[in-house]
């Protein structure tokens, strides 16, 4: 298994981006198709992303600072779901957040399309958080 890591600055306060983590208008304004979030520990995370059913639970809510979810794909054998786990941390940088994701418990074939992803879609929350109104969006893993 593998961990990957990646972070990205923001123009946004901790309160602003956390709200993009939490409720489905704003994570689908970012990353997504579909969602249903229940933010509690337990509760549940279920985002579509082209296509592709990502589900798992809230393990951590702690606003504005961290947000943790099981993370993995209805019907995938290699990353069932809740089999991983992505974490946002949020700091306040002047008038900014940086944000650090962390997606741990990755099988190595996955790595690089879910890097790929995270490589595509933080730009697109740093846009929103930022106040820019997104097209949809239309990326696909390669």
């Amino acid at each position: 298994m593998t961990e990957y890591r990646t972070s990205i600055d923001i123009d946004a306060t901790p309160e602003a981006v956390f709200r993009f983590l939490v409720t489905e208008n704003g994570m689908t304004s970012w990353m997504g198709q579909w969602a249903s979030l229940d933010p509690v520990p337990g509760g549940e995370f279920a985002v579509d992303i082209a296509g592709y059913p990502v589900r798992g639970s809230y393990l951590e809510v702690d606003p504005p600072r961290r947000m943790t979810v099981s993370w993995g794909f209805a019907g995938n054998e290699s990353l069932p779901p809740g089999a991983s786990t992505v974490s946002f941390e949020l700091t306040p940088i002047g008038a900014g957040t940086r944000v650090e994701v962390v997606h741990t418990d990755l099988p190595d074939t996955e790595v690089a399309g879910h890097g790929g992803g995270w490589t595509h879609f933080l730009p697109r929350l740093a846009r929103t958080a930022a106040g820019e109104q997104l097209p949809p969006d239309t990326w696909q893993p390669r």
